[in-house]
């Protein structure tokens, strides 16, 4: 296992870390100790989870390991808070309110006093700005977080956040837990170089893109059976029918498949190899159901592509931005100034 900073923090974890939404639903508790006791004794220390992950019972799940584990001591601890925790027009969103209730449940059902990363799930529209953040700062100053982090924000929302902290001279934060992998790239537009000039790490979640980079569904013949897809061919970003008739996304399992073939490896770990080596990378979230899924996917812990190989996954994944404002006169390139300073 290699290791980085937790973005432009001093706190070091693993570049792959350990996601826990199937924890409580998809994996019972027996399941789940199991993944996390072969997570850390290969080397893993980051431990995400989220208070909505099978309606708390994924921190529960998390946190009864804790309390058995010798491996307490080396975990970084990361949660999330914004959605609806409860039924009541305020168990839900980014204010003061919610977040210290949500943030104070979290830290009971995992049985610890702090965590180390404490993260907004989503944008917030109707809560001020500044009162989500000044109660991240005052979380850090309590010692109930050591930082915060930001989930699932657009570029404006993120730049937004960092220009205020900054006006306020509050703690930096330090991460940015967006979708991605080789069949979503759009975040390389904008939302990566806002988190490159702002130093937050990236902890992309769903790295191979709800299993389809995995090449266990057919383009040809809806899935049936346990997995998500079987239970639910519509079901949101993985949906069957939509990618399933996507030529791109066929270029790209034809090139995962391609590389895979050639090194005698699985799908998986060519994925999970391209991503972790892209601009920005701290940790990529896995997110397995069975041990085996995940002992499969920590075999890419060492594994690093040769530049040809992540040549030919740009150029199949390449999800082909608009010349404007992306490209000419974008971020490709400076346009000559004219008279009177106008480009």
């Amino acid at each position: 296992m290699e290791y980085r900073t937790l973005g432009a923090s001093g706190t070091v974890v693993s570049t792959y870390a350990l996601g826990t939404m199937t924890f409580g639903n998809e994996t019972d508790e027996a399941g789940a100790h199991q993944q996390l006791d072969r997570y850390v004794e290969a080397g893993g220390t980051l431990i995400d989870t989220a208070d909505v992950y099978s309606a708390g019972v994924s921190e529960q799940i998390v946190g009864s390991w804790l309390a058995k584990s010798s491996a307490r001591d080396n975990v970084v601890l990361a949660t999330k808070g914004r959605f609806p925790t409860g039924d009541g027009q305020n168990d839900v969103g980014t204010s003061r309110r919610h977040l210290r209730r949500a943030l104070d449940e979290s830290l009971r059902r995992l049985g610890v006093d702090h965590v180390d990363l404490y993260q907004l799930h989503a944008w917030d529209p109707v809560t001020p700005l500044q009162e989500t953040l000044s109660f991240l700062e005052d979380a850090v100053r309590a010692g109930k977080i050591a930082y915060g982090g930001l989930s699932n924000f657009t570029g404006w929302q993120l730049q937004k956040a960092c220009d205020l902290i900054d006006r306020q001279g509050w703690s930096p934060l330090v991460t940015l837990q967006p979708q991605y992998n080789l069949l979503v790239r759009e975040i390389e537009w904008e939302i990566v170089p806002a988190a490159q000039e702002n130093g937050l790490g990236l902890l992309p979640w769903s790295p191979l893109g709800g299993g389809w980079l995995t090449g266990k569904y057919s383009f040809d013949e809806a899935p049936t059976g346990s997995t998500r897809l079987g239970e639910n061919p519509e079901r949101g970003v993985e949906a069957w029918a939509r990618r399933s008739k996507n030529e791109r996304v066929r270029a790209v399992v034809d090139a995962v498949r391609a590389i895979a073939e050639a090194r005698g490896i699985s799908m998986a770990q060519i994925a999970l190899a391209w991503l972790v080596d892209r601009p920005a990378i701290t940790s990529v979230i896995l997110g397995a159901r069975t041990l085996e899924q995940l002992d499969d996917n920590l075999a890419a812990a060492d594994l690093h592509l040769t530049e040809e190989e992540r040549k030919q996954l740009d150029e199949a994944s390449d999800p082909g931005a608009a010349d404007y404002p992306y490209g000419v006169p974008g971020v490709n390139q400076r346009a000559r100034p004219i008279a009177g300073g106008r480009a």
